[in-house]
């Protein structure tokens, strides 16, 4: 999937060390700091390592903010903040600003899921921690009500795309297939829109992105809902849906070429080159073909001049974000670990003197080729 979904740049962040000199007054609270300081270095390192799976993710992740609670919330599990919610910056770059080949049944169940997880993970943010921050995030940032809510969308409509790979290998009906594919393109016109706002600078390739996916997808639902009017004697309807279907494939193709020039965060993706994109463009040729030979013979059905509306609702296999929630606080955290922590003696920030501002490095992410195409087959 590496080279079919189009991915910004991972975020990288400065270097933390959670040394809190004459604030930290016992064992307890140094045995925290130590562990965050491990338990962080570790979770950055499998961002980048080819080999981490989704349980080696969450059983890191699950272990640094574990420890990372005690310096958000109060231990009683109350509404209140921890006394040491604003004892550590953090620094990120911005993705925006700063600087399908054949995969198992579980691989493809694997990347569902985690597309979902993702956009539960988002949406968590978005609705809980988000809003608590002290800076509004500032227009086009990562945090910015638009992009966590296209980042929200794209996520949904990806993991979607696996569940339409999947009912084409089973051979679902043509009806159900154009209903997916209909709702998968509304998600990427939605995420398209929301970003619409955004400088062009920053946004256009995965603008473009968004928007090949949509005719991509678009041209899928006409496609198999020509097949379902021409199942039910609609012949003419059927050459006016295959028509239409086969003029957004086109229009993916040019988008694809488009997307391929247009500069900006992230790496090219060659949607265009996956057997899966090209196997549309047969599929459209020659069912056209089809219904235009057996209305010949057959059917002698006008074409209508207009291409049918689509007002297709896929009854299951819509995506929904899983809900997230942060795992409770470590053990470690008791009231007298917290009591080590003095803030008192926190030495004070020499606002005379404006520090420099420094350079956090960009991730550098594996380079994993692309294996044989061998076509979106997930069975």
């Amino acid at each position: 999937m590496t080279h079919w979904f189009h991915r910004n740049p991972l975020k990288a962040t400065a270097p933390v060390s959670f040394n809190y000199y004459g604030v930290v007054t016992g064992p307890a609270a140094s045995k925290i700091c130590s562990d965050l300081r491990s338990s962080r270095a570790r979770l950055l390192e499998l961002f980048t390592d080819v080999s981490c799976n989704p349980e080696m993710m969450k059983t890191a992740a699950d272990s640094y903010f574990s420890l990372l609670q005690g310096f958000i919330n109060s231990l009683d599990e109350s509404s209140q903040e921890s006394k040491l919610r604003y004892i550590q910056n953090f620094k990120w770059t911005d993705t925006l600003q700063g600087q399908v080949p054949s995969v198992t049944e579980d691989e493809a169940k694997e990347v569902h899921r985690s597309l979902k997880t993702a956009a539960g993970i988002f949406k968590h943010l978005k609705e809980a921690h988000i809003p608590k921050l002290i800076t509004p995030a500032e227009k086009g940032r990562d945090l910015e009500a638009r992009l966590i809510e296209a980042y929200i969308i794209q996520c949904q409509a990806e993991a979607q795309e696996v569940t339409i790979a999947r009912a084409i290998e089973l051979k679902h009906a043509p009806g159900l297939i154009a209903a997916l594919a209909f709702e998968t393109a509304n998600f990427y016109q939605k995420a398209d829109h929301t970003l619409s706002s955004l400088e062009p600078a920053y946004s256009a390739k995965w603008r473009k992105y968004l928007l090949l996916k949509m005719c991509f997808y678009t041209a899928y639902a006409y496609c198999y809902h020509g097949q379902t009017l021409l199942a039910s004697d609609k012949c003419g309807e059927a050459i006016r849906s295959l028509q239409e279907a086969e003029k957004l494939y086109a229009k993916a193709e040019a988008l694809c070429k488009e997307y391929g020039e247009t500069k900006g965060p992230g790496p090219t993706v060659r949607p265009s080159g996956h057997l899966f994109f090209r196997k549309l463009g047969s599929l459209v040729k020659n069912t056209l073909e089809k219904c235009q030979r057996e209305n010949g013979f057959i059917y002698f059905q006008k074409v209508p001049t207009d291409a049918p509306q689509l007002e297709l609702k896929a009854n299951y296999g819509l995506v929904e974000p899983v809900p997230f929630a942060f795992p409770p606080a470590s053990a470690q955290w008791t009231p007298e670990a917290l009591a080590a922590f003095d803030l008192t003696k926190r030495p004070k920030d020499d606002s005379a003197k404006p520090k420099p501002e420094e350079a956090v490095k960009p991730v550098k992410e594996p380079d994993i080729k692309p294996q044989k195409d061998t076509g979106c087959c997930v069975s």
